[in-house]
């Protein structure tokens, strides 16, 4: 990121600078050229002298060029570390800030920094000599002419009228020389910026965005392949993954065109992989865990290519955003509506958990065929949370949704959910059967450990209590401990409500 900042800044600024000197150029070589010319024909004498001089005026510099060259490079290189380094610092400085490493990156800024005002320094010796070479030389040149004209009039072989005429024909030759060294130094500043332009340039898509099917939007079941996963279509269906990594990598797949390369998930018996990139993405969205908001007003980020059935107001309402847009309309001068109001880069204006609903709404907004959701509530409240799950499940019916997450709350809401372990598919089925039946699912969404995971198979309480005899059936019952024996027993059946959830998570929050 660093060094496309650098280069969409001072290097393309270095390119446009070499492309005007060049035109500056052509025209002071003309005028050099034609002066020369009509000093010969006015008065050759003189004029020899004129010619000889001027290409050695301007081929003197071209030995140090080589040099001078080589110093802007390193210069250009330690400035585009500095940027590099500059604009991650400030991607990551909340994090930064969270674990106290603001210090130990803005010494190495400084260093960094430090070392581009050494290079440059180095770099502006050398173009300070070729600058003074350029003005001595001149000056040499017109001594010379001036004594050599000296000469010639003593002797009566050109008038007094005519050296001065030579020598104001010199003297209008000095500033087209400028130009000489202006050109030699675009030429040795924007070489090593348009190498780098030009390997920007080059980039190009890792995976392919043309495909080997015709455009069109398929319909039907998600299935992975890969993993086994199968997303029914027009359901609200759960992924529970122990890995978040594994599960990112697995939103990406269930998009198409994943930038590594493997077996394409399947919408409708149709990969993914073999549509054009539009077409797979019109037909599935994705939504990582990090969603960026770009700046502009509430209004602009939500201006995005939809099919027009949700309405702003409706994806908004569903992501649970009412105090966000409390907050924007409070937090803007002149903004009365709050759709009006500005949001900064990034949304950095924003805590983490407004920024998660305003991008989860602008996806519910776009209304796709298959909306997958990674980690849409990570950083949400519980009780927020459980209102974005049922507002979710409301505005997405009759729509393919797939969400990964393990939340109770939203895999609570969950028409159907997906465990996978160790990259498949291991069980199937909604939140309370797993809960029930399958304790590696259990672990992960309790976050109970090892220890307690082999406690609650041998059949022994965490807390020392006698336990009870119990079946695969009821062993829910773990799930509900310091609830009170009536929850315990609620939970077991399989009847937790859901007053039940946000009341014991209060309790929770309360201890913690």
């Amino acid at each position: 990121a660093g060094e496309v900042v650098a280069v969409s800044t001072g290097d393309v600024e270095k390119i446009g600078w070499f492309v005007e000197a060049v035109s500056r150029f052509t025209a002071a070589a003309l005028t050099v050229v034609l002066v020369c010319a009509a000093l010969v024909v006015y008065q050759p004498a003189l004029g020899v002298v004129v010619v000889v001089g001027l290409p050695v005026l301007a081929l003197a510099v071209l030995p140090l060029l080589p040099r001078a060259t080589r110093r802007a490079d390193v210069q250009r290189d330690k400035a585009g570390r500095a940027t590099e380094l500059a604009s991650d610092t400030v991607a990551g400085l909340r994090v930064l800030r969270g674990i106290g490493g603001e210090e130990l990156f803005l010494e190495r800024y400084r260093g960094a920094s430090q070392e581009v005002r050494h290079a440059a320094v180095r770099s502006a010796r050398m173009w300070a000599l070729i600058s003074a070479i350029q003005v001595l030389l001149p000056g040499l040149l017109l001594i010379a002419v001036v004594w050599r004209g000296v000469h010639l009039a003593r002797e009566g072989r050109i008038e007094v009228g005519e050296l001065v005429a030579v020598y104001s024909s010199v003297m209008i030759l000095t500033y087209p020389l400028r130009h000489f060294e202006e050109i030699a130094m675009a030429y040795s500043f924007s070489r090593p910026s348009a190498k780098r332009a030009a390997r920007v340039l080059a980039l190009e898509r890792a995976t392919d965005t043309t495909g080997s099917r015709a455009a069109e939007t398929p319909g039907g079941d998600l299935y992975d392949p890969a993993t086994g996963l199968l997303a029914p279509a027009g359901r609200f269906t759960a992924v529970v993954c122990g890995d978040p990594d594994a599960a990112g990598r697995l939103a990406e797949r269930l998009g198409g065109h994943p930038p590594e390369e493997g077996t394409s998930a399947l919408l409708g018996g149709v990969p993914l992989d073999e549509l054009p990139l539009k077409s797979a993405r019109t037909a599935v969205l994705v939504q990582d865990k990090d969603p960026v908001l770009l700046s502009g007003t509430l209004r602009e980020l939500l201006d995005v290519p939809a099919s027009g059935a949700v309405g702003a107001e409706d994806a908004l309402a569903a992501a649970q955003c009412g105090d966000v847009l409390t907050a924007l309309a409070q937090g803007s001068l002149g903004a009365d509506d709050p759709m009006d109001a500005r949001i900064t880069e990034r949304g950095r204006s924003l805590s983490g958990g407004q920024r998660q609903r305003l991008a989860l709404a602008r996806s519910l907004i776009t209304d796709p065929e298959v909306l997958v959701l990674d980690e849409p509530t990570s950083a949400v409240d519980s009780h927020t949370e459980a209102r974005i799950a049922q507002g979710v499940r409301t505005l997405r019916a009759g729509r393919t949704t797939v969400v990964f997450t393990s939340s109770p709350l939203l895999l609570d809401r969950a028409d159907r959910i997906v465990f996978l372990h160790d990259g498949e598919v291991a069980a199937v089925g909604t939140h309370r059967e797993l809960l029930r039946t399958e304790p590696r699912y259990r672990a992960v969404v309790t976050r109970e450990t090892d220890e307690e995971t082999a406690t609650l198979r041998d059949g022994v309480p965490a807390a020392g209590r006698p336990a009870k005899s119990r079946t695969d059936d009821d062993r829910g019952v773990d799930r509900g401990e310091g609830f009170g024996d009536d929850r315990a027993d609620a939970l077991s059946d399989g009847a937790l409500s859901d007053d039940d959830v946000l009341h014991r998570l209060e309790e929770i929050e309360e201890t913690a």
